[in-house]
C-alpha cells in the first residue's frame, strides 16, 4: 500500500502488513549491513522487510525482545527467557550468548559485535511496578495511569544500579559502572566499538542525563551542563561516525527549542533552533550528516504545538560568525522544516520514532494511522507523477491543516 500525501506531495508507503508491527526505537539500530533492510517486531517474533521491493521474512519466531540488528553481520540480537540470543538473518543460525544478570536488561550492542551493554538493579531493589516498557521494548498505547508520578518516584528512590557488558564470543559479563542514579537508554557509538552514551534517567528538569563511559569502565564523561533553572535536554542520539551526540534541548522546558549538538573531538558545540510547531518528540541524523528529520507531537506534548502533528524534514543552516571568534561559544543555526506526512489521524500515545533509511531517501516511522499499528516510510524526494500515485486509503480523506 502506497500513497501521496495530499498536504505534503511526498510519497508514503506502508512496509509491514503485520497488524502491531513496529520498527525500533528511534535511536537503536534497525538496519542490516547491506543498506537495504530494515529489521521490526510483530506479535509473532521478528522479521525484515526490504523498504524497496517490500519484500519481508520472519527470522525469528515467539515472544522475544529485540534489542538491535548488528552493523557487520547480518543478525538480529534479541532477549529470550533471560537470555540473549542473535541470528543470523539468511542462514537462520542461532546461537544464545549468554545469561542476563537478575533484574538485568540489555540495551545496546556495539559497532563491531563484540560487546553488548545493559543494567540490572542491584540486590532486592524492586522498581515501582508502574514503569512504562523500556525503550524498544514495546509498542503499545498503554502508558503507566501516572507516567510523571512513576518517573519521579523512581528517581528518588535512589536504587543501587549495575551497568555491565556481556562478550558476545563468550557471554561473560562484566561490570564497568555502579551508581545510585538511574542508569537508562544506553547506546554503543556506530563507529567505536569501546564508547557508550547513557543516560542518568528520571524528570528531565532534574537530572544531569547524558554521559558516556569507555567499555572498560573509564572515561566517564557529562556531555552537557545545565545553565538555567528548568532547562532540560534529552532523547539523545548519536551523530554520523560517532563524534557528534545529538540532543533535544530546551531552554526553559516548553518555550525555546533546539536541536542540540557537541562535538566529542573538538568540545564544539552547535545549537539548531527550532519553532514551536516544528518540535518533535524524537529526533534523528542521515548518515551523511546533511540531514536531519522529526516525528512531530500534539498539544499533549511539551511543546504545547497547536499544529506539530507531521512527520518533518529538517534542513540546518549555520548562522555565519561575524563577530567573536571563541571556540567555547555555542556556534548557532536554524533547522528549516519541510513537512513530509500529515499525522493528524495518528494517536501521539504511540511515539513514531523516525529513523532515515541508510541511503536517505527514505524516513520509516511507525504508526497508528490506518488504525493498528504498522511500520511506514515516506520519500525525502518528490512523489512519482501523479498519474501513477495512488490516491491516499479511503479513511484518510484528503485534507488540509493550516498551521497556526
Amino acid at each position: 500500500m502506497e500513497w501521496v500525501d495530499p498536504d505534503t506531495g511526498h510519497l508514503v508507503r506502508r512496509l509491514t502488513d503485520e497488524p502491531g508491527s513496529a520498527s525500533l526505537y528511534f535511536n537503536q539500530n534497525g538496519y542490516l549491513p547491506d543498506g537495504r533492510r530494515l529489521v521490526y517486531t510483530t506479535p509473532a517474533g521478528i522479521s525484515v522487510v526490504n523498504w524497496e521491493t517490500r519484500q519481508a521474512k520472519r527470522v525469528v519466531e515467539g515472544r522475544v525482545r529485540l534489542v538491535e540488528a548488528g552493523r557487520k553481520h547480518p543478525r538480529v540480537y534479541y532477549i529470550r527467557e533471560g537470555a540473549l540470543y542473535w541470528t543470523h538473518v539468511d542462514t537462520g543460525e542461532t546461537r544464545r550468548v549468554g545469561a542476563l544478570p537478575p533484574r538485568g536488561s540489555i540495551a545496546t550492542i556495539n559497532a563491531d559485535e563484540t560487546l553488548a551493554a545493559g543494567t540490572f538493579l542491584e540486590g532486592g531493589a524492586q522498581a515501582p511496578a508502574a514503569q512504562a516498557p523500556a525503550a524498544g521494548q514495546g509498542h503499545s498505547l498503554e502508558q503507566p495511569r501516572n507516567k510523571g508520578q512513576m518517573m519521579e518516584e523512581r528517581w528518588a528512590a535512589r536504587l543501587p544500579m549495575a551497568m555491565f557488558t556481556m562478550d558476545i564470543s563468550s557471554g561473560e559479563v562484566r561490570v564497568i559502572h555502579r551508581s545510585r542514579d538511574w542508569l537508562n537508554h544506553l547506546l554503543f557509538s556506530p563507529a567505536d566499538p569501546s564508547l557508550l552514551m547513557f543516560c542518568h534517567e528520571g524528570p528531565w528538569h532534574k537530572v544531569d542525563r547524558i554521559w558516556t563511559i569507555r567499555a572498560d569502565g573509564s572515561g566517564l564523561r557529562k556531555i552537557h551542563t545545565r545553565t538555567m533553572q528548568m532547562e532540560i535536554f534529552g532523547h539523545e542520539f548519536w551523530g554520523p561516525g560517532g563524534r557528534t551526540i545529538w540532543y533535544d534541548l530546551q531552554t526553559p522546558r516548553g518555550e525555546v527549542f533546539w536541536l542540540a549538538g557537541l562535538d566529542l573531538e573538538t568540545g564544539e558545540r552547535t545549537w539548531f533552533h527550532l519553532e514551536r510547531n516544528e518540535w518533535s518528540i524524537h529526533f534523528n541524523v542521515s548518515r551523511d550528516g546533511s540531514l536531519f528529520c522529526g516525528d512531530g507531537g500534539d498539544p499533549g506534548q511539551v511543546a504545547r504545538a497547536p499544529d506539530g502533528r507531521w512527520i518533518y524534514l529538517f534542513r540546518p543552516e549555520r548562522i555565519p560568525n561575524r563577530g567573536v571568534e571563541d571556540p567555547s561559544l555555542v556556534r548557532p543555526g536554524v533547522l528549516r522544516a519541510e513537512k513530509l506526512v500529515n499525522m493528524a489521524r495518528h494517536d501521539y500515545r504511540l511515539e513514531p520514532n523516525v529513523s532515515f533509511t541508510p541511503d536517505a531517501k527514505w524516513v520509516v516511522f511507525r504508526s497508528n494511522l490506518l488504525g493498528p499499528t504498522y511500520v511506514f516510510a515516506v520519500s525525502t524526494g518528490p512523489a512519482p507523477p501523479a498519474s501513477t500515485a495512488q490516491q491516499p486509503p479511503e479513511h484518510l480523506p484528503q485534507r488540509r491543516v493550516v498551521a497556526q
